[in-house]
């Protein structure tokens, strides 16, 4: 019985091997590549929750933003809500504490839901907006150049200074943000239990860097998986300046 075994175990572990080594070149060969261009895009923060009434009208309006290359939305699920009743399973306290610094440069003395942050600044009108407010001339002025690229499940960002800010010995900071879209909760207490809540561009990792002299091509690099078809992920590299608040360049990377 062993002996009449042999070449059928032999059969299915060169199958195997086979089915391993054709998957590793297919990952490895994962590559692709985006540079950003002259005019940076309009970065739109929400601050939202599944447990606020009053947010889901701002998720829909911020899902209407998806395929547009002059913006880059992002929605930042907050934490502060989930001990009223339901515990957002998208919020982080990374994302609430990048609110909180937000308001504190801002020198407000609290934070709401929902806000949006158009380019650093409250946008309180945004229900109003015919087009994302553009980045004002001087910070266009100000922006780097940035090259996102690919390779398996490394991401690399590589950004050169504007003329005029490595002049001036000024300095950059910036964040890793990594968006998924098309996902669904059903809520089932605290203010929306009973509705089903549809959310795009969902910052699944927020990952601020400190600030560094924007002299010269500086480069940074993040592990991140593909994620799955059913939830479409994008990666973002944000620059903003030395505050870590007022973007200043922004490029995504969507494979």
């Amino acid at each position: 019985m062993a002996s009449a075994d042999r070449p059928t175990l032999m059969k299915t572990l060169v199958a195997a091997a086979c089915i391993l080594l054709l998957g590793q070149p297919a990952q490895a060969a994962t590559s692709c590549q985006a540079s950003s261009g002259p005019t940076p895009p309009t970065v739109v923060e929400l601050y939202t929750s599944e447990g606020c009434s009053s947010c889901p009208p701002a998720d829909r309006w911020l899902s209407q933003l998806k395929g547009r290359p002059d913006v880059l939305a992002l929605a930042f699920h907050v934490n502060y809500w989930d001990k009223l009743g339901w515990p957002d399973r998208f919020a982080s306290a990374a994302a609430t504490a990048r609110q909180h610094q937000l308001a504190q440069l801002a020198k407000s003395s609290n934070v709401y839901t929902p806000q949006v942050v158009s380019n650093g600044r409250d946008a309180p009108d945004w229900q109003q907006w015919e087009q994302p407010p553009k980045a004002a001339p001087a910070a266009a002025a100000a922006a780097p150049a940035l090259t996102l690229q690919r390779e398996g499940d490394l991401v690399s960002v590589s950004i050169t200074p504007a003329k005029t800010v490595a002049a001036q010995g000024a300095a950059y900071a910036g964040y890793w943000a990594v968006l998924e879209d098309q996902h669904q909760s059903k809520v089932r207490a605290g203010e929306n239990a009973g509705e089903t809540l549809k959310h795009d561009h969902v910052v699944r990792l927020y990952k601020p860097l400190p600030a560094w002299a924007a002299r010269d091509v500086q480069r940074f690099s993040l592990q991140v998986s593909r994620g799955v078809p059913e939830f479409p992920r994008r990666v973002a590299f944000v620059v903003t300046d030395a505050s870590g608040a007022n973007p200043l360049q922004a490029l995504t990377l969507g494979c």
